[in-house]
């Protein structure tokens, strides 16, 4: 936000611009008390308290200005911007749009009325726009950076990567940009410079530079180091995180403990098909279940079956953080679950407000969240194993078996999939991977091509996530000497049919540092043995996790000589594979991993726990569940 200088408010204006907040607003409190009228003041204290996160007093005050001078674009400009904090997307757009008015050369308007439309899900509108403040100013690093960001939110990665190429050769130097950038080669299996670009991120991180977000580094490395610094790095600069308790005068245990879990997913998405039968399943005579959701509006099956296991469902998509943080505390919740802390659509701010006098950060990031507003984050001892534990900002709460829930409800079609049907060689040794390309590194591929040599006639089954993708994955191939006809890719499908074809493949093979979680649970409940990679962080031991929890510690290798020979043996004893399939078989409906009941009592059991322990006033500590 800029302002315009006025002889009146130097001494507030030189204030404002040492970061000296308060005695800036003193100031403009001064003036606006002899001229409350004043234009350029109003303004300047809207500026501020935007700057001091107050977003709610600095709309009320631009908004007040605006109708003091109706002619002043940047005005308008900023009154949209305090609206877009505030998730008043709708009054936001109006005050851009009389920016844009005023001056229809207004380049920063465009920008951030850009935002908006990605926020809206009107992405064409929102590429339109940005395009337009670059038409406007070519040289406008902050808008190839956002129409990068776009760009890939709509699956076209070649395009982003032009973007954010621009937008460093304007400023190299813009925050989060070079991880983007990087982050957006992956998702295409871009990897020219792959160990260049990880060593100039690390360096960065370890520099405390703004350089990747905390989701990205889960992707980059395997070093929980790494990974909490670039975290508090990022919770610094976004957001104030005071860690401001909330006080209960009268702490009396209460007959049902209220807990809030949070979340964008509350529809059919990988985090529902894990959670939903938790949400069912918990004893609904000791807990009050709330639901805040804050996603895209998705009301399929899921949605209805989710919202039906809660004593409340609240759609808070359109309140701010301040208005879901003053909710969440009317309703008294005693619990708050961040189910998503860096993931896409996230409201991290709810939780730095203090939304709840306890706060858990669960299941939707596998790793710290840096900040010390979440007084704990629920793992197990394959996660987080005792010489970790300083990397966590948050203390532990160990579960006996493992940190997943799962649905013991999922369906798996009937359907009995030929190989012919899914386009895969009838009497070939099929390994499959059906994570994300972006999880796809040069390093695991290696091992996955060295294996397709060493074992004759054999297929790599996977995912693709673009076109893009598939074609370097094949250009990939054929420089490591493999006939890239010997990569399959597998199209999209309903869920329950998925899960029935993975009974066409002999092994799923992992990838590393970013294990399989999800698609690793998919295939161990559809009977497909699971080899895993198991590294230091957490994102890279949720497969270990799994296996450790369905009594399968047989399949989980510690480096990637061990990966590598463990896969050549397993596709060349068909005896011992067969082996561990049908022990897998069994084990799937006799061992924890599968067992929502028993996930349920346990997290119940530290759910009361932690509450004692506030209410006889304990400071979080680890805790460990048997």
């Amino acid at each position: 936000m800029n302002i315009k200088m006025h002889p009146k408010f130097k001494k507030a204006i030189l204030l404002f611009q040492k970061r000296e907040f308060k005695g800036a607003k003193n100031i403009c409190d001064e003036i606006l008390e002899i001229e409350p009228k004043n234009f350029d003041v109003m303004h300047l204290y809207g500026i501020i308290c935007y700057q001091t996160k107050d977003y709610a007093l600095s709309a009320e005050l631009i908004n007040k200005a605006v109708k003091i001078n109706s002619n002043n674009a940047e005005a308008y400009n900023n009154l949209g911007i305090a609206f877009k904090k505030l998730n008043k997307f709708d009054s936001a757009l109006e005050s851009l749009n009389q920016a844009i008015k005023i001056n229809p050369k207004f380049f920063e308007a465009y920008n951030i009325r850009g935002l908006i439309f990605i926020e809206l899900e009107r992405l064409n509108e929102a590429l339109e726009s940005l395009n337009k403040a670059l038409e406007i100013n070519p040289n406008y690093a902050e808008a190839y950076y956002n129409q990068g960001n776009l760009l890939c939110e709509m699956k076209k990665f070649n395009e982003a990567i032009s973007s954010y190429n621009k937008a460093i050769k304007i400023n190299p130097n813009l925050d989060y940009l070079l991880g983007r950038l990087i982050f957006s080669k992956h998702c295409i299996s871009e990897w020219k410079s792959f160990a260049k670009d990880l060593k100039d991120i690390s360096d960065k991180i370890l520099k405390k530079y703004k350089i990747c977000t905390p989701l990205q580094s889960l992707r980059f490395f395997d070093s929980p180091e790494l990974q909490k610094i670039t975290a508090q790095t990022y919770v610094k600069e976004k957001y104030s995180d005071k860690n401001d308790l909330i006080h209960i005068t009268n702490k009396k245990l209460n007959k049902k403990i209220r807990i809030g879990y949070y979340s964008a997913d509350f529809y059919n998405h990988a985090m529902s098909s894990l959670l939903t039968n938790l949400y069912e399943l918990h004893d609904k005579s000791k807990f009050e279940l709330f639901a805040f959701s804050f996603g895209p509006e998705r009301k399929d099956e899921m949605y209805y079956r989710i919202s039906a296991a809660f004593d409340q469902f609240i759609d808070v998509k359109l309140k701010s953080d301040d208005e879901i943080m003053k909710l969440s505390r009317e309703l008294k919740i005693d619990v708050a679950i961040d189910l998503m802390t860096f993931t896409q659509y996230h409201r991290f701010e709810i939780f730095t407000k203090r939304c709840a006098p306890i706060q858990i950060n669960y299941l939707g990031y596998p790793g710290t969240s840096g900040a010390s507003c979440f007084d704990y984050i629920i793992a197990d001892k394959t996660l987080i194993p005792k010489k970790n534990q300083k990397y966590y900002s948050e203390k532990i709460i160990y579960l006996p078996d493992t940190y997943q829930v799962n649905d013991s409800k999922r369906k798996i079609s009937d359907k009995v999939f030929t190989r012919k049907e899914l386009s895969l060689p009838k009497d070939s040794f099929v390994f499959c991977c059906f994570n994300q390309s972006s999880k796809i590194n040069p390093e695991i591929f290696y091992i996955w091509m060295n294996l397709l040599k060493s074992i004759n006639n054999s297929v790599l089954w996977i995912l693709p996530q673009n076109e893009i993708a598939v074609k370097n994955l094949q250009k990939e191939a054929t420089i490591r000497n493999v006939n890239p006809d010997r990569i399959k890719f597998a199209q999209d499908m309903e869920m329950s049919e998925h899960l029935a074809r993975h009974k066409a493949a002999d092994l799923f093979i992992d990838t590393f540092p970013y294990n399989a979680h999800t698609t690793a649970s998919d295939a161990l409940w559809a009977g497909l043995p699971v080899l895993t990679l198991m590294g230091e962080s957490f994102a890279s031991r949720v497969a270990g996790s799994l296996l450790n929890a369905i009594d399968l510690p047989e399949l989980i290798t510690h480096t990637k000589k061990e990966y590598e020979d463990k896969a050549i043996e397993l596709a060349n004893n068909k005896s011992l594979l067969n082996e561990i399939r049908n022990k897998l078989n069994k084990n799937r409906l006799i061992k924890p991993l599968f067992n929502t009941k028993l996930f349920t009592k346990n997290l119940e059991k530290a759910y009361l726990m932690i509450y004692e322990k506030y209410i006889n006033n304990k400071k979080p500590e680890n805790i460990e569940i048997k």
